[in-house]
C-alpha cells in the first residue's frame, strides 16, 4: 500500500506538533504515543481511494507509522527540527495543505452547473467550426527567408523537402512540415486565417508572421468535422469552468485585499 507523501508531512507536523489524549493513542515507541486518529486518517483517505482496507493493509499502515516514528525520533535527536530549513518548509507545507482543503471546500460549495457545462459546450463547438483541415508549413527566423522559399516553391521546390531541409520546427520537419489535421481554432490567428484563405494544395503567396517565426504555409485538404459528443468533453470542460472559478476567486481576494 502506497501512503501519499502529503500524508507522511502531515504524519510529521503533527506529531511534532499535537500532543495525544487519553483515548487517542493506537501505540506507543519508546514511550511516545502514536495518535488514533491517525491511524484513522490514514485508513479513511485509502478507502476513499478506492484501496480495500483488510486487516493486512491495517498491519502495514501500522507498521509504517511506527516506522516514521521511529525516523522522526532520531530526527528531533539530532535536532533537524530546529534547523531553519526544516522550520521554513514545514510552514510552507502546512500552508498548502490549508490552501488546498479550502480550496476543496470552496469548489464543493460552488460546483460547476450542468447549465453552465452545457453552455460552455456550445461556445467550444461554435469556436470549433464545422471543418477541419490537413497542413504542411515550413518555420524559419525572417521574412527573407520566407519570400526564399517561397520563391522556390514557385519555380517547381519540392515542399517536403524544403521543411524539412529549412524548417526550424522539431514536431513537423521531419514529416516534411506535415500538421496533420487541425481545426482553426487550435492555431494562433495569423495561421487559421493563412489556412482558412487557401484552397486545397495552395500555398501562401506572402510569408505568415507568428509569435513563432514566419511560416510558409500549404493546404493538403479539408474535410467535414464533428464535434466530440458532450460527454467526451464534459470532464474536461468542468476542470476548465472550475479553474476560472479558482481564478476569479483569487482575483477578488486581491481586489479586496491591501497589498
Amino acid at each position: 500500500m502506497k501512503i501519499s507523501r502529503i500524508t507522511l508531512l502531515l504524519l510529521a507536523a503533527l506529531s511534532l506538533s499535537v500532543p495525544a489524549h487519553a483515548g487517542d493513542t493506537v501505540a506507543t515507541v519508546n514511550g511516545k504515543p502514536i495518535k488514533q486518529s491517525l491511524f484513522d486518517f490514514i485508513v479513511k483517505d485509502a478507502s476513499d481511494h478506492g484501496q480495500k482496507v483488510d486487516d493486512n493493509v491495517r498491519e502495514v499502515i501500522m507498521s509504517k507509522l511506527i516506522s516514521s516514528e521511529l525516523v522522526l525520533q532520531e530526527a528531533q535527536k539530532a535536532g533537524l527540527d530546529k534547523k531553519a530549513d526544516y522550520i521554513a518548509k514545514e510552514e510552507l507545507t502546512r500552508r498548502e495543505l490549508l490552501v488546498n482543503m479550502y480550496i476543496q471546500d470552496y469548489m464543493k460549495s460552488h460546483p460547476v452547473s450542468e447549465a453552465d457545462t452545457k453552455a460552455a459546450y456550445e461556445k467550444f463547438k461554435a469556436e470549433l467550426g464545422d471543418k477541419e483541415f490537413s497542413a504542411r508549413h515550413i518555420l524559419v527566423s525572417s521574412e527573407s527567408e520566407a519570400k526564399d522559399i517561397i520563391a522556390q516553391l514557385n519555380k517547381g521546390g519540392d515542399f517536403n523537402k524544403l521543411a524539412k531541409d529549412k524548417s526550424k520546427d522539431p514536431g513537423s520537419k521531419d514529416k516534411g512540415g506535415d500538421l496533420g489535421w487541425f481545426s482553426l481554432s487550435g492555431m494562433v490567428k495569423p495561421f487559421s486565417e493563412a489556412v482558412a484563405k487557401l484552397q486545397k494544395g495552395s500555398v501562401t503567396s506572402e510569408p505568415v508572421q507568428t509569435q513563432f517565426g514566419w511560416h510558409v504555409i500549404k493546404l493538403e485538404d479539408v474535410r467535414d468535422m464533428k464535434a466530440p459528443p458532450y460527454d467526451k468533453v464534459k470532464d474536461g470542460l468542468q476542470k476548465q469552468l472550475g479553474q476560472r472559478q479558482l481564478e476569479k476567486m483569487l482575483t477578488d481576494l486581491r481586489a479586496k485585499a491591501t497589498i
